[in-house]
């Protein structure tokens, strides 16, 4: 009889599990296991799975010697979850993916969309800073043409962009990671701040920051649908719900980082509060249009 699995991620999960224990795994016996089509795992082994140090010999497939029984089963649901979104990172090396492939690494990354920039050729600049992550050690980079060191906690990705999030003097910050140049890894240590890591798991936006602004926006009944499929603002709560429009409040780390969702939507919407945020966008949408 054979198993149901309704989850694409247990089922990447268990196959993982498979090849870790050195098992040779067939697809017909897979799509047997998993009642799924023949081309499904294939998909899973040949795509969703490529960049994994998997061989094949007379129609058996298998992982590498040197990756074998490395990973516990948390490890390999936690890589399952990244399966699929390969185009995110950079060029991936053999020992790259097994550092992905464990659990405190993969705690480095977040990420917030499905789009992808191209950081191929950052792959050295990209490993430094996760190394960087996982042994606490201070980054030294210029930035906006500024020198800075900055305790680095995270790497995110949103909407395919790569930020890196870090404490400067104290404070939390994020940088574009195409735009850091001159990167090294100190020889300092830091020790990790509690509130940050708190800070970061909590907030949903891109941009960190320790003021946060709250704003409440009423966005036309014609735009609505947009908002209430899916969450199209940082820590977004529906306040009010009518047949001419519903109130949205979010929460954001800077000004720009709200009035460019605005700018996109308008004349659909608009901000209730800080009345002074809406007041600063009519002001500059009366220069743009010199009135």
């Amino acid at each position: 009889m054979p198993k149901q699995h309704d989850k694409i991620a247990t089922r990447l999960a268990i196959i993982l599990t498979k090849l870790n224990d050195g098992e040779k795994l067939s697809i017909d016996n897979l799509a047997d296991e998993f009642n799924v089509a023949k081309r499904t795992i294939q998909r899973d082994l040949n795509e969703r799975f490529s960049y994994l140090p998997i061989k094949k010999e007379n129609g058996l497939y298998f992982l590498e010697e040197y990756c074998l029984r490395k990973l516990n089963f948390e490890d390999i649901k936690n890589f399952a979850s990244l399966s699929g979104i390969k185009k995110l990172y950079p060029s991936l090396d053999d020992n790259f993916i097994v550092d992905l492939l464990n659990t405190r690494v993969n705690q480095n990354y977040i990420i917030k969309g499905y789009e992808y920039e191209d950081t191929s050729s950052l792959k050295k600049e990209f490993e430094l800073i996760n190394i960087a992550i996982v042994t606490n050690t201070k980054l030294q980079f210029t930035y906006n043409d500024n020198s800075r060191i900055v305790s680095p906690y995270k790497l995110v990705n949103t909407d395919g962009i790569w930020y890196l999030v870090a404490d400067e003097n104290g404070t939390l910050k994020t940088y574009t990671f195409t735009k850091l140049s001159s990167l090294s890894k100190l020889k300092d240590t830091f020790i990790p701040n509690e509130e940050f890591i708190k800070t970061i798991q909590q907030n949903k936006a891109t941009w960190f920051s320790q003021t946060i602004i709250d704003v409440t926006l009423q966005i036309d009944i014609s735009v609505a649908e947009y908002f209430l499929r899916r969450k199209l603002l940082p820590n977004q709560t529906i306040l009010e719900q009518n047949e001419e429009y519903i109130t949205i409040s979010t929460k954001v780390s800077y000004e720009e980082e709200i009035l460019k969702v605005v700018r996109y939507w308008i004349p659909n919407i608009k901000i209730i509060e800080p009345i002074s945020l809406q007041e600063k966008l009519e002001n500059k949408l009366k220069e743009y249009l010199n009135i």
